[in-house]
């Protein structure tokens, strides 16, 4: 996405107030595209910008969408109410209500967050306040770091659809995505760390497999930018994530099930030369975040979503291997055979309850 544009001049100045992206007392968390300071674009699941204010009975945001398919909607946490709206239009600035109607002399904390995977992607163009709204420098976010990469049970998708536990999707355009509810952000949350989640919906591994994008793009061609390519297939243009700029203590690799599309290489023949290849690439990419993260624990896996489990023996199997004492596999009680749809927030809360109990047996993986 394009997001070399001018700044946005086009509110009411006598009613309004811009706090722009630039403003210090704002906070950001995620894999975001910050080229353009003055409008940073958002593609990562649970990626959000977040600020404390007070003195305005309203707070909405600037933003300019760009979808590639389903429909466009956005989260919204003040204080502890969450909320979503949808994102009409593409390619001019909109300005989204997000709160109304609140009490001037209250303060109030607003985080604008990714709640898809890269079905679209926005630039943020500032937070607006009621003219002579105040912003209030915020708590530190976490010490505690944390990364996850998967595919479309990290980023959320139809984690909304609480009705089909254990069952098939039902038809949706998005609005029962979101990443709040993923098992990656509640596992974050309950160890009171901040999170990174690269994750993409029928992502696999492998480029040339998997329901993204019919297979052209896989994890292995994508971890290292700041999204993941548009529907055409492009991803030349995506710029490369800075891996200097966020360290994690904690890093969960939770992709490999999409890989059985279009042939599922592992339960037909798990010795067999194909099999063999997609390990070998698999434990390179595994090397590749070690020398990006020489310090950090790497937890392998998959989820509860249904996939034949020489997957999750194969994985294994790299694992040991690579013989690092910080490496680790980790499978889930209900690992592979959970459920066939996405995995809704129910059934992500205990997964996150696992990974949490999981986490906090290695003992402490925080020192920096």
């Amino acid at each position: 996405m394009e997001a070399k544009m001018e700044k946005w001049n086009d509110w009411d100045k006598e009613k309004e107030r811009l706090v722009e992206p630039v403003c210090d007392e704002l906070q950001y968390c995620g894999r975001i595209d910050d080229s353009n300071p003055d409008a940073p674009v958002f593609t990562m699941p649970g990626s959000f910008v977040r600020m404390r204010f007070t003195g305005s009975s309203f707070v909405k945001a600037v933003v300019v969408n760009k979808s590639y398919y389903n429909d466009a909607w956005v989260g919204v946490l003040l204080d502890r109410k969450q909320d979503k709206k949808k994102i009409e239009k593409d390619g001019e600035p909109l300005v989204l209500t997000l709160a109304e109607n609140l009490e001037k002399g209250q303060e109030h904390m607003v985080t604008f967050f990714k709640r898809m995977d890269h079905s679209h992607e926005y630039a943020f163009l500032g937070f607006l306040l009621e003219y002579g709204g105040r912003v209030v420098k915020a708590s530190p976010l976490p010490r505690k770091k944390m990364e996850f990469y998967g595919d479309g049970v990290t980023a959320g998708e139809a984690s909304e659809a609480t009705e089909y536990c254990g069952k098939p999707d039902p038809a949706h355009k998005g609005e029962l995505s979101n990443a709040y509810f993923s098992y990656a952000w509640a596992t974050a949350r309950m160890l009171h760390a901040r999170a990174h989640l690269v994750a993409q919906s029928g992502i696999a591994f492998k480029d040339g497999a998997g329901y993204f994008m019919e297979g052209k793009r896989g994890m292995e061609s994508c971890y290292t930018k700041v999204g993941f390519s548009g529907e055409d297939g492009e991803n030349v243009k995506t710029p490369e994530w800075d891996f200097h700029r966020y360290t994690p203590h904690v890093v969960v690799v939770a992709i490999g099930q999409n890989d059985a599309l279009p042939e599922d290489i592992m339960s037909e023949d798990d010795k067999g030369e194909k099999a063999r290849a997609w390990r070998e690439s698999y434990k390179q990419w595994i090397l590749s975040l070690r020398r990006l993260y020489p310090k950090a624990w790497i937890i392998l896996t998959t989820t509860i979503r249904a996939h034949h489990s020489s997957w999750d023996r194969s994985i294994g199997k790299v694992c040991a291997e690579l013989n690092d004492s910080r490496i680790v596999h980790f499978l889930y009680g209900e690992n592979g055979r959970g459920t066939p749809g996405h995995v809704r927030v129910q059934e992500a809360m205990n997964m996150a309850l696992e990974l949490n109990g999981f986490i906090n047996g290695l003992g402490d993986v925080w020192e920096d």
